[in-house]
């Protein structure tokens, strides 16, 4: 089935886009109700039902659960800076926007180890 989108206006486009967007829905539907008799079937093959083994995950999946008891540990501040006792850095990751002003000033990294 082949159809001349450049005949069509923009009203018949649009009809033809909603058209399709209801088509997909429902044979989304379908497909979906298909695959299920197919799994439940699969699973009775085996002396199962569908819902033993297609339990819902617990979290978003592809991530394994933390472990029980375990917590990450915020890094301790190593550096602070003498101008605005807030503004605190761990040493980890991208040096701050006020670090890298005051070694640009003449100032060594060191000067605001804690």
């Amino acid at each position: 089935m082949k159809i001349d989108l450049n005949a069509l206006s923009r009203k018949e486009l649009e009809k033809l886009q909603s058209d399709v967007e209801k088509a997909l829905t429902r044979r989304s539907k379908q497909d979906m109700t298909e695959a299920r008799k197919a799994a439940e079937k699969a699973a009775a093959a085996f002396g199962f039902d569908l819902s033993d083994i297609a339990a819902p995950a617990k979290g978003k999946p592809g991530r394994k659960p933390k472990a029980a008891g375990k917590s990450k540990k915020k890094a301790a501040v190593k550096f602070r800076n003498s101008a605005n006792k807030d503004e605190t850095w761990t040493g980890l990751g991208r040096k701050p926007k006020w670090l890298a002003a005051a070694e640009k000033a003449g100032k060594s990294v060191e000067d605001f180890r804690i």
